[in-house]
């Protein structure tokens, strides 16, 4: 499914660590600035990091190098607030941005006279909740025996095939110390890796939403939204309690030469604010937040200039020869299209979404780090 077109421009929003100044060297020495970059920028409500960091830098996405933000840091990142002021300036010959001070932030007032510190709810999250969220836990990705445990759904109150938004089924194995909120899933395709064949996991396909309505042996239980048909035997899974992750965008520690395996949205093409699957996973290197360069591979090309190499003799039969000049084939460099941001990591696949691209992306592009 195609997410709103706001999703890129605001997946990284203002989440800036306070100390700035600790931690591992950074390589802001190689980071491109903006020709026309401001100084100072007050941070507004709405605004992104992603955004901002585009008005001092030519890539936004390597701010965390020039914050000097170390792994610690990028994993577990504090807040900026409206009224911060983000400074561009050079020290010990080298770039850097840092909150000049903490202007008008918000303040929680609880009585006339006492204040706290801002909540974390305050501040601006780093993905935004409504268009990214539902993905942090929809995707499912198993082994070969599916989901074990699952619940099932056995029956309905007719005997229509497919449910819907709004109907009542009824299940087994639905545990009441699960909670009312279930995902609906169904066994999806088999992913494989793109140049080996070989299988990496089981998608499971998510149909939907059910409430509880009264738990039992067999529970009863309403369709609260539904993307596809409901049919009986379909699974049931309690439904995770959505966290926003809120790690900041950086390259892989490691060399990454994976494929888009899949296309969240199940078309031939993908474009910026679209959802793939990578054949690479937690076991390759990849972690949630990870930014990757995608490339399109182009088919190899005759060489048309002239053969200048060893004659090549055909026998045609017994006593005629021709010189038959060999075809020689050039390899073409792949193109980059594109920047994708890798947000839900398995063991062997990840998802990720397409930051912005310079043609459409489809299965078999390549990706690596940029």
């Amino acid at each position: 499914m195609r997410l709103k077109s706001s999703t890129a421009k605001m997946l990284i929003s203002a989440c800036v660590p306070l100390l700035l100044l600790a931690g591992a060297p950074a390589r802001a020495d190689d980071v491109q600035l903006q020709e026309n970059r401001p100084d100072r920028y007050t941070v507004q409500k709405g605004d992104t990091l992603w955004g901002i960091s585009g008005q001092f830098l030519k890539q936004p996405w390597r701010w965390p190098e020039v914050w000097r933000m170390n792994r610690d840091q990028i994993k577990n990142p504090h807040w900026i607030y409206p009224g911060d002021v983000i400074a561009l300036d050079r020290i010990d010959g080298q770039w850097r941005l840092s909150v000049a001070n903490s202007g008008a932030r918000p303040e929680i007032r609880v009585t006339p006279t006492v204040r706290v510190d801002p909540l974390e709810a305050q501040a601006i999250p780093s993905i935004p909740p409504g268009d990214l969220a539902p993905y942090l836990t929809q995707p499912i990705i198993t082994g070969s025996d599916g989901l074990p445990g699952a619940g099932k759904i056995i029956a309905a109150r007719d005997n229509r095939v497919v449910r819907g938004e709004g109907d009542f089924v009824y299940a087994v194995g639905v545990e009441e110390k699960a909670g009312t909120q279930w995902y609906i899933y169904r066994p999806g395709k088999v992913l494989r890796s793109f140049d080996s064949n070989e299988t990496l996991g089981y998608e499971m396909r998510y149909l939907g939403t059910a409430r509880v309505e009264r738990f039992g042996e067999v529970s009863r239980m309403l369709i609260t939204a539904a993307r596809e048909e409901i049919l009986i035997n379909d699974l049931l899974v309690p439904a995770p309690r959505e966290t926003l992750v809120n790690y900041v965008p950086h390259a892989p520690d490691i060399a990454v030469d994976g494929r888009v395996i899949e296309l969240y949205s199940g078309g031939a093409e993908a474009g910026r604010g679209f959802i793939v699957i990578l054949d690479r996973g937690s076991q390759d290197g990849l972690e949630i937040g990870n930014v990757l360069a995608v490339y399109h591979p182009l088919p190899v090309i005759a060489d048309p200039r002239p053969y200048e190499g060893p004659d090549v003799f055909s026998k045609l039969w017994e006593s005629t020869h021709v010189i038959v000049p060999p075809t020689k084939y050039l390899n073409v460099p792949a193109e980059r299209s594109g920047l994708l941001f890798v947000f839900r990591v398995f063991d062997r696949v990840a998802y990720a979404i397409l930051l912005n691209t310079s043609e459409p992306v489809v299965v078999g592009d390549m990706v690596r780090k940029p």
